[in-house]
């Protein structure tokens, strides 16, 4: 079967590689081709393992690939658009949503709650060497008994001891938490009541990452169960500019569209495998796609794929100007999500029995789309905040 990776985005029918400027296609050109060399022949056999791909990490440090989004710490040059950077995680995205969740929670999360939370000795401290990937970054936020409603039931708690923190609690699903260096830590902060930021070094005593085990989704990622006991944080590694769970949402408001990103890659990955399987496959005599119901398949995934990337478009923009909202993104993500969902479910019928079987890469595809349908906020959350924000009334519990 031929790879997709191989061809240009086939699924950009409107060409909307078109708003990238030449020197930005040329970065979009250089993740793609990385994506297809570097990354492609390794994913299936970690996938089905259930194992992270550590050689990948070097890798990534020699495509100088990260970092770009952060002026003065990526390649030399101003900070990369927000058109650029999303373009960027629906490419990695388009060859395996665990890479891309992989490079999104070290570029994105850890690095953006450092250049937003922290002040600059902070960020000059840490952001040069997570943007050459010479130190990988990680974000605790979600508790084993905590996940949307995080923002008021916060269990993990710091208590200050003259120039020292003392955090104790939990943390789930923690990506790339078993082995970063450092890991964003957010704990209540039992004076005040109030959410704060800690960096948490690799090795500090107390602090422990176990891999979580038997996930039917992004299967490559090491998400990790994390306990915090008695770990004790210099007043100096605590996020300087933090001082409340609303600054922990504008690093959410932000993050939030690269995982639309992500979906909208998925869904591409997905589309373009059928697309060539449907080709190639012959049955009665003919090839799939000369069958009018597996056509209406591929159109209806196009559709998708093409109203969710001018959506992402538009939203980026927004980005770029500095003026887009809460409810922005939170539409893009459970728009984006819910169609991408619909997408990889029309690919893997397409594939038939071949569906099931990882040699033909959508199952992946399949199986990976249900973890992006729900962090970064699930569907409903999402909902309600938009919601909130069309009609004036709140109406979460």
């Amino acid at each position: 079967m031929t790879t997709p990776t191989e061809q240009q985005n086939v699924a950009d029918f409107y060409d909307f590689e078109a708003a990238l400027t030449k020197e930005e296609r040329e970065v979009l050109h250089r993740t793609r081709a990385f994506m297809r060399e570097q990354v492609r022949p390794l994913v299936a056999e970690h996938w089905a393992a259930g194992s992270f791909p550590e050689e990948l990490i070097g890798r990534f440090r020699e495509s100088g690939l990260a970092g770009l989004a952060y002026e003065g710490y990526g390649e030399p040059g101003p900070a990369a658009s927000h058109v650029l950077t999303g373009m960027m995680a629906m490419e990695m995205s388009r060859v395996d949503a665990s890479v891309a969740t992989f490079f999104g929670v070290h570029n994105g999360l850890a690095m953006y709650a450092i250049q937003v939370g922290g002040d600059q000795e902070q960020r000059d401290r840490w952001l040069p060497a997570m943007a050459r990937m010479d130190t990988i970054g990680a974000f605790a936020l979600t508790e084993p008994l905590d996940g949307s409603d995080i923002a008021a039931g916060m269990r993990t708690t710091a208590r200050r001891e003259g120039d020292t923190w003392v955090l104790d609690g939990a943390k789930r699903w923690i990506g790339n938490a078993t082995f970063a260096d450092h890991v964003v830590v957010w704990a209540r902060d039992v004076a005040d009541d109030q959410v704060k930021g800690f960096v948490v070094g690799k090795g500090t005593p107390g602090f422990t990452a176990e891999k979580i085990a038997h996930k039917t989704s992004l299967r490559i990622v090491e998400n990790a169960d994390i306990t915090l006991t008695d770990v004790r944080v210099p007043e100096t590694d605590r996020l300087q500019n933090v001082s409340s769970f609303r600054d922990v949402a504008e690093i959410l408001r932000a993050t939030r569209s690269g995982v639309a990103w992500q979906a909208l890659g998925v869904m591409i990955g997905a589309y373009e495998l059928a697309l060539s399987y449907a080709k190639e496959r012959e049955q009665f005599g003919r090839p799939l796609a000369g069958f009018q119901l597996v056509q209406d398949l591929l159109v209806k995934s196009l559709g998708n794929i093409t109203s969710s990337w001018g959506m992402l478009l538009q939203l980026a923009r927004l980005q770029d100007a500095g003026v887009f909202r809460d409810e922005h993104s939170s539409l893009a993500k459970a728009h984006v999500t819910g169609r991408m969902r619909e997408v990889v479910a029309w690919a893997r019928e397409i594939f038939g029995g071949n569906g099931i079987v990882l040699d033909y890469d959508v199952a992946r595809f399949f199986a990976d789309a249900e973890a992006i349908y729900s962090f970064e906020g699930t569907r409903e959350m999402n909902t309600l905040i938009v919601g909130k924000a069309i009609t004036g009334e709140s109406a979460f519990v």
